[in-house]
C-alpha cells in the first residue's frame, strides 16, 4: 500500500542564486518532458545550484518529494544504490539487492531524484538510473555531471557561464557576472559597494573570469585584500604568463595540440579529461591557480593535504591527519579560518561543532598539488589511521554513556569512513581493511548499515588474512550483520569459521560463537538452541572492570526472548532485570532499550497491559534517539499488540499502519522471527473483526500515511491507568 511521502531533503539555500532565469525555466520544462535530465558544464559553472533551485521549484509537482543524493564523496560505484537509499532515509537491512529494494520502495510514488556530481561514477549512474526508471514509472531524475551519463532517454542541457560585460562597453558594468561579484563581495566585506570601484576594471575582471561563478566567488573573497583594479591587473598578468607558456610549448612541440595541453596546465590530475575541450576550462584553472598563488605557503600546503578528506570534516581530524613539522598543530585553527575567508573552504556550523567542506573542483586542485609534492599516499594512510583510531575508540565507547554522541559522530563521518576503507582495500595485504571493517562492527550494527558493512567486510575477507584477532573480529562482525538480516545460514557459517581460526582459550571468540548460535536459534524458532548457547553469557559473573561486549549482551537478550516465547515469564523477567541493572550501571542505552522492549513483551504475555505499554514506550524513546528503525518497528508493533489486547481496535490498527510504514524502510518486518510475525497477524485479524474492513483500512491508512515523527508522537501518548478498559 503506497502512502504519502515526506517532502524530501533539499537543503536550504545559504546564498542567493544570481541570474539564471532562462536556464531555470529551461530545466523545469525539460524535467516535465523527460524522465532523465543531465546538466553538464565545466566545474564551478553552477550546475548544482541550478539543479537544486529547479528541484525546489518542481517539488510541489511530486507527491513523493524531491531528494538530493550527493555523490562527490562516493568512489565505489557499487554503493550507489546504498547512497540513494540513505538519502531517501531507507534503511533496508535484508539480503535483497539494494537496487530491488529501491525499486519496490519508490514504486507507485511520484519522486524527483537529484543526483549531484556524477562524472566520476557516470557508468554506475547510467546503469542504476536506467534500472530505476524502467521499474518506477513515477520517477524522474535530474543529474549534474561534467559529462553526459550516456543513458537511454537522457536529455542533456549544457550550463553556460554567466553573461559578462562586452568588450569596449562604457558606463557602469552590468550583467549577471557583475551582479554575482557585487553580491558576494558585499557578503564578505561589510559596506562594500562595487559601484564605488573602477568600472572598466570590474568589467575586465568578469571577462577574464569568463563569467564562471566559482571563479568570481574566489575573486570576490580576495577583494578584502586588493582593490578591483589591482586584482584585474594581477589576473591579466597570470593569463599573459600562461599564454606565453602555451606558445613556447606549442613551438617546442611543433603543433597546436601541445598549446592546448599547456592551456590546462596545473597540478597533475587536477583537470577532468572530459573537460579539457571546454572553452572556459582555462579561465577556471587560472582563477583557481591564481587564488592558490595568493595563499600563504602554509595555506597552500594545508589546502593540498585537506584533499584526502571526503565530504566534510572537523578541525580535530585536520590536526590529526595534516600536521607535521612543516604544518604545526597550533597553526591549524588560523589556517582553516583563512581558507574559509578566501572561499577555499565552506564553514559549516553544526550542533556537534564546527565542520568544513571543500568544493570538488578545489579539492581536485589540492589533490593534484599533493601528488606533485609526493605526499598523496602518506596523507591518505594518515587519514586511514585516524579513522581506524576513531573506530577503535568508538567501539569501546559505544556500550556506555556516550552512545548517542558516538552515533552522531560516526554517522557524520560516514563519507570519511568510506574513503578510509577504500584506501585500506587498496593496500597490498588484507589486514588494514580487515581491521577497519571489523572494528566498525558497532557502527554497521548500531547505526543501521548492515548491508554496507557486509559489502566492505566481504571485500576485506576476500583479500585473505592470517588467523588472528582481526580475522576473528571480521568474522564476528559479518555474522552479526547476517543475523540482523535474518540470514541464519550465513551467521552459522561465520560461527564455524571463528571456531576454526581462533586460538584455544580465546574467551572473546567463544563468546562471539555462542552469540551467533543463540541468534540463529531465535531466527529459526529453535528455543532449545537459543537457551543452550546463551547460558554461559548469562550465568558468568560480569566483573565491574570488565568491558561490555555486543556479543555477550545479545546472547542474554536471546535468552530472555526464548524464555518469553516458552511461557517462562518470571524467568524471562529475572534475566531482563539483571541485564537492565547492568546497563544502567554502565550508562548503556541501546541494549537497555532492547531489554525494555522484551520486558514489554513479557508483561503483555501475562496480561499486564499497563506495564507492557510503559516498557514499550520507554524503549521507543531511546530507539528514537538512536534512530534505530529496526527497534522502532518492533516497539510500535508491541504497542499495537497491547492496544489490540485492550480492545482498542482503532488505536491498534493505526499503530499497525505506522509500524508497517517503518518496516517498509527497513525491509524485513519483525525480522522474520516466527513468534513476532504470528503475533502481529493475530492482532491484525482481531482489529479487523472488531472494526470491520472499511474502518480498519481507514485507521490503518491514517497510521501508514502519517509523518513518522508525528506517528511516533502518537505512539508515545500517555495511556493512563487501566488502558484495558478503553475502546478508543
Amino acid at each position: 500500500m503506497a502512502g504519502k511521502w515526506q517532502a524530501g531533503n533539499l537543503p536550504a539555500e545559504l546564498t542567493s542564486l544570481v541570474g539564471r532565469r532562462h536556464e531555470l525555466d529551461q530545466v523545469r520544462r525539460a524535467c516535465r518532458r523527460s524522465r532523465l535530465v543531465t546538466l553538464t558544464g565545466v566545474g564551478g559553472v553552477g550546475k548544482s545550484r541550478l539543479a537544486l533551485r529547479a528541484a525546489a521549484d518542481l517539488r510541489p509537482e511530486f507527491g513523493g518529494g524531491a531528494w538530493l543524493v550527493e555523490l562527490s564523496p562516493l568512489t565505489d560505484g557499487t554503493l550507489l544504490p546504498h547512497t540513494i537509499a540513505e538519502a531517501l532515509r531507507l534503511s533496508d537491512q535484508t539480503t535483497r539487492p539494494m537496487i530491488e529494494v529501491l525499486a519496490d520502495h519508490l514504486f507507485g510514488r511520484e519522486v524527483l531524484l537529484v543526483l549531484d556530481t556524477c562524472e566520476h561514477l557516470a557508468g554506475a549512474c547510467a546503469e542504476t538510473v536506467g534500472t530505476l526508471l524502467a521499474a518506477v514509472p513515477g520517477l524522474r531524475v535530474l543529474a549534474t555531471s561534467r559529462r553526459p551519463l550516456e543513458a537511454p532517454g537522457e536529455l542533456v542541457l549544457v550550463v553556460d557561464p554567466l553573461p559578462v560585460p562586452p568588450a569596449g562597453a562604457t558606463g557602469p558594468a552590468t550583467g549577471d557576472a557583475v551582479a554575482l561579484l557585487a553580491e558576494r563581495a558585499a557578503e564578505a566585506i561589510p559596506g562594500f559597494d562595487l559601484a564605488d570601484h573602477d568600472q572598466e576594471a570590474v568589467a575586465r575582471l568578469c571577462r577574464r573570469l569568463e563569467g564562471i561563478p566559482l571563479a568570481i566567488e574566489l575573486a570576490a573573497a580576495r577583494l578584502r585584500e586588493l582593490p578591483v583594479a589591482q586584482l584585474a591587473d594581477r589576473l591579466d598578468d597570470r593569463f599573459a604568463a600562461l599564454e606565453a607558456e602555451a606558445a613556447e610549448a606549442a613551438e617546442a612541440a611543433g603543433g597546436a595540440e601541445a598549446a592546448g595541453g599547456a592551456e590546462t596546465a596545473g597540478p597533475a590530475g587536477a583537470a577532468g579529461p572530459a573537460e579539457a575541450g571546454l572553452p572556459w576550462r582555462r579561465a577556471l584553472r587560472t582563477a583557481i591557480g591564481w587564488s592558490h598563488e595568493l595563499c600563504e605557503p602554509a595555506e597552500r600546503l594545508l589546502w593540498a593535504r585537506l584533499s584526502v578528506f571526503a565530504g566534510d570534516f572537523d578541525a580535530e581530524a585536520v590536526r590529526e591527519v595534516c600536521t607535521d613539522e612543516r604544518l604545526p598543530e597550533a597553526d591549524i585553527g588560523l589556517l582553516l579560518d583563512a581558507l574559509a575567508d578566501e572561499s577555499i573552504l565552506t564553514w559549516l556550523p553544526t550542533g556537534a561543532g564546527e565542520r568544513y567542506r571543500m568544493l570538488d573542483t578545489l579539492r581536485e586542485y589540492g589533490a593534484g598539488w599533493l601528488r606533485d609534492l609526493g605526499e598523496e599516499e602518506r596523507f591518505k594512510q594518515r587519514h586511514r589511521e585516524h579513522y581506524l583510531s576513531m573506530a577503535t575508540r568508538g567501539a569501546v565507547g559505544w556500550l556506555g554513556p556516550g552512545q548517542i554522541s558516538w552515533y552522531d559522530r560516526m554517522v557524520g563521518e560516514h563519507d570519511n569512513l568510506r574513503a578510509a576503507l577504500e584506501v585500506a582495500l587498496g593496500t597490498k595485504h588484507g589486514l588494514p581493511a580487515l581491521e577497519l571493517a571489523g572494528t566498525l562492527a558497532f557502527f554497521w550494527y548500531g547505526c543501521g548499515y548492515a548491508k554496507e558493512g557486509r559489502h566492505y567486510l566481504g571485500q576485506a575477507l576476500a583479500l585473505g588474512a592470517r588467523p588472528g584477532p582481526a580475522l576473528v573480529q571480521a568474522f564476528w562482525a559479518d555474522g552479526l550483520l547476517a543475523a540482523t538480516q535474518g540470514d541464519a545460514d550465513a551467521a552459522d557459517a561465520r560461527a564455524a569459521q571463528i571456531d576454526l581460526v581462533a586460538d584455544a582459550g580465546d574467551a572473546y571468540a567463544a563468546s562471539c560463537v555462542r552469540a551467533l548460535r543463540a541468534m540463529t536459534g531465535v531466527i529459526r524458532g529453535d528455543l532449545i538452541q537459543a537457551m543452550a548457547e546463551s547460558e554461559v553469557a548469562y550465568v558468568t559473573r560480569w566483573d565491574d572492570d570488565e568491558p561490555l561486549t555486543i556479543a555477550r549482551l545479545i546472547a542474554v537478550l536471546c535468552r530472555a526472548h526464548a524464555l518469553t516465547v516458552d511461557g517462562r515469564i518470571q524467568d524471562a523477567i529475572g534475566v531482563l532485570e539483571d541485564l537492565r541493572a547492568l546497563c544502567d550501571r554502565r550508562g548503556e542505552q541501546s541494549m537497555r532499550s532492547h531489554a525494555d522492549y522484551l520486558r514489554g513483551q513479557a508483561e503483555l504475555n501475562v496480561g499486564r497491559l499497563d506495564a507492557a505499554v510503559a516498557y514499550a514506550q520507554e524503549a521507543l524513546r531511546t530507539k528514537r534517539r538512536l534512530h534505530d528503525n529496526f527497534g522502532i518497528g518492533l516497539t510500535v508493533d508491541l504497542l499495537a499488540l497491547a492496544a489490540g489486547a485492550a480492545g482498542r481496535a482503532h488505536r491498534a490498527a493505526r499503530l499497525l499502519g505506522l509500524a508497517q510504514r517503518i518496516w517498509s524502510t527497513h525491509g524485513q518486518a519483525q525480522a522474520s522471527v516466527p513468534a513476532l510475525v504470528a503475533a502481529r497477524e493475530e492482532c491484525e485479524a482481531q482489529a479487523r473483526d472488531l472494526l470491520g474492513d472499511n474502518a480498519y483500512e481507514a485507521a490503518y491508512r491514517t497510521g501508514f500515511d502519517s509523518d513518522i515523527d508525528a506517528g511516533i508522537a502518537y505512539a508515545l501518548e500517555p495511556q493512563g491507568e487501566g488502558m484495558h478498559n478503553g475502546f478508543a
